[in-house]
């Protein structure tokens, strides 16, 4: 299993959280700032771990980053502010 990490690093809420990954997809309506929200996922396919975010101005965010593959363990940790996101294998 990976565990996907969702961190508002922002002092203003996020909203219409969407990640996108191989096969799936989970998402989250509000992350409040400093908040943090975790989900474990099983990757079955290879391919971008994708984001999708909405900021306190109604701005819509997207970040294509790592590339993830089957049976992938471990965490991965997406730092979401007003501005982008930024995701770190850890």
């Amino acid at each position: 299993m990976l565990t996907i990490r969702l961190v508002n690093t922002s002092t203003h809420p996020i909203s219409t959280i969407i990640v996108d990954y191989p096969s799936a997809t989970f998402g989250k309506d509000k992350l409040a700032p400093a908040e943090t929200f975790s989900s474990p996922v099983k990757i079955t396919d290879t391919g971008a771990l994708r984001v999708q975010f909405t900021d306190a101005a109604g701005a819509i965010h997207k970040y294509t980053g790592l590339t993830l593959h089957p049976n992938q363990e471990g965490s991965i940790e997406i730092q979401l502010d007003q501005a982008g996101a930024k995701a770190e294998a850890r």
